[in-house]
């Protein structure tokens, strides 16, 4: 295989699988670990990637993998995470849903649920919802975002301040050393910091290639989350630090 070829593949990879591990890509296109280490150092010097222990990662920048791709990353990981948070969410609890593909395996898992009222700024959320006939769901409106049904801005941020949530069911595009949770769009940020706000309890889902990434906008921190549901441990100094702030830690699956 030509390296032109080998480097498309392994961008293709790091978008579908959320990283490369240099072991494995190497088995798979029949070629020497140290080649594919050439060709991650090529396509880091490139900034398309990152290189981390072991492989490489998407390069950080300001905007995120396209939704379609971020679908396809790690789905089992987040069917169990999903799976783990709507085990935790009481019938007849009012919710806020935001934006992204793991609050939307969640909406999957309350399929079941029954008195639920669900408020959410995502369009796929409210579309996977319509399935559960004791759900009564209330779409923030906003300025529609057509990469991924995201509804955002001054509009929704007001709908989101008319209510008193139970429970918000956050995701986020990156997740820090500091525990930082992050994002790319300053208007979607905006929104899940008034639920957060507004809501007793807040619930953080996001698996671990999470940690791998980064992001310009901050949504919160872990010391504002009261449970994280995840699918790998974080690093031991993450974990002290909510234990510290009484975060709780699921790892689901």
């Amino acid at each position: 295989m030509s390296q032109t070829f080998r480097l498309d593949d392994l961008m293709q990879m790091a978008r579908t699988e959320g990283r490369i591990v240099a072991e494995d890509a190497a088995k798979r296109m029949g070629v020497t670990v140290q080649t594919i280490r050439r060709d991650l150092l090529k396509l880091s010097e490139a900034g398309k990637l990152t290189r981390v222990h072991g492989g490489a990662v998407l390069a950080s920048g300001t905007s995120n993998i396209g939704y379609a791709d971020r679908r396809e990353l790690n789905t089992a990981e987040k069917e169990a995470i999903a799976a783990a948070c709507a085990a935790e969410i009481p019938d007849n609890a009012a919710i806020f849903m935001n934006i992204g593909t793991t609050t939307e395996a969640v909406a999957r898992a309350l399929i079941g649920h029954r008195g639920i009222l669900v408020v959410t700024n995502n369009i796929n959320v409210a579309n996977t919802l319509v399935a559960n006939p004791e759900c009564e769901i209330v779409v923030a409106g906003g300025q529609l975002r057509r990469t991924d049904g995201g509804l955002v801005g001054t509009l929704a941020n007001r709908i989101v301040e008319q209510f008193k949530f139970d429970l918000a069911i956050i995701g986020c595009s990156a997740l820090d050393a500091d525990g930082d949770l992050l994002d790319f769009d300053m208007l979607e940020v905006g929104v899940s910091q008034t639920a957060i706000a507004r809501a007793r309890k807040t619930f953080l889902v996001a698996d671990h290639t999470k940690f791998a990434r980064s992001a310009p906008a901050r949504i919160a921190s872990l010391a504002d989350i009261d449970t994280f549901f995840t699918d790998r441990p974080p690093e031991a100094g993450l974990s002290a630090r909510c234990k510290a702030w009484n975060t709780q830690i699921v790892v689901a699956g």
